[in-house]
């Protein structure tokens, strides 16, 4: 059996178990019993059948140091499991959990020293798990809405999706007192209450065209950049240039959290502006460039009379 095979062949727990005896190997070197016993609650005999069988099966990755009574990573090591990035960044700098303690419980504490931006926007528990019922069950829902340009109002949402745009969070919905898809920011939703009904079918997500409609951005060192290869380094650029496909209803967002300049000659100078889209006009038709910094819609063409 090869060592993928025999990996498969273990039960879901046993997986967890070894993934993380080889995270710890990874990035931080070495793993003790008192490693497994406090992450998962396994007696001592457990963690040591879990080192043996990770041993067993990786033995390039793993020895013994018996004067310490620990297990280092070994010299060929290579990562039995896949560890994504964006994982492996939030269990360092928040800690490993599923997020649900009970009152007495201890908060989760950093793997290793590491400073993360705060979030000034975080929604309520009480709103955003019914909003997550409604998109589940595809159900309408009943919200009192704070908006910027009308104030105060009583809604009936469609929602189907979940949008981070890195500085707060939206839920993506039809809303059905406009007659549009739109973005419900979720700390502005207040008394969420499910319906029970079934959404009428123009209601649905596959009708919303920013929604569904994919646009292809090319962004690339900014042009004022003395030195555009430490940029490519920074984004890990192929080609000279990151090449994305993403939803035009987040395009917006995304053009703005990265401060791409987006004007057509690149004329941001700021020093936050490190990236530029390539062409501008692969926002055309869509909504939200009006938040990607610079864009400006171009200008309709006129036409005269022979």
């Amino acid at each position: 059996m090869t060592q993928p095979q025999r990996v498969e062949s273990l039960s879901h727990a046993q997986r967890e178990r070894l993934a993380f005896i080889d995270f710890r190997l990874y990035f931080f070197g070495e793993i003790g019993r008192p490693d497994l016993i406090e992450r998962f609650g396994v007696a001592p005999a457990g963690a040591t059948r879990d080192l043996a069988l990770y041993r067993e099966i990786a033995p390039q990755n793993i020895t013994f140091d018996g004067s310490n009574k620990i297990y280092r990573i070994g010299q060929a090591f290579s990562p039995l499991f896949e560890h994504a990035s964006q994982r492996v960044l939030s269990a360092l700098a928040l800690g490993f959990g599923d997020g649900v303690h009970g009152p007495s419980a201890k908060p989760l504490q950093p793997l290793l020293p590491c400073e993360s931006p705060t979030a000034l926007s975080n929604p309520k528990m009480d709103v955003l798990a019914p909003v997550c019922r409604a998109i589940h069950a595809k159900r309408p829902l009943a919200i009192r809405y704070h908006s910027m340009s009308s104030g105060e109002s009583e809604r009936v949402i469609v929602p189907f999706a979940l949008v981070d745009t890195g500085l707060r969070w939206h839920v993506r919905a039809f809303d059905r007192k406009s007659g549009e898809f739109r973005d419900f920011v979720v700390t502005r939703i207040e008394a969420p209450t499910l319906l029970d009904e079934e959404p009428q079918p123009f209601e649905r997500p596959d009708n919303d065209i920013q929604w569904t409609r994919i646009v292809e951005l090319d962004l690339v060192p900014h042009p004022r950049l003395a030195r555009p290869e430490i940029i490519k380094m920074d984004y890990g650029m192929e080609g000279g240039s990151i090449r994305m496909r993403v939803r035009a209803a987040v395009a917006g967002y995304m053009l703005l959290r990265w401060s791409v300049d987006c004007s057509p000659d690149h004329r941001l100078k700021e020093e936050q502006y490190r990236l530029a889209l390539s062409d501008p006009l692969a926002l055309y038709g869509v909504e939200n460039a009006k938040l990607a910094p610079g864009y400006q819609a171009p200008a309709a063409k006129t036409f005269r009379k022979g």
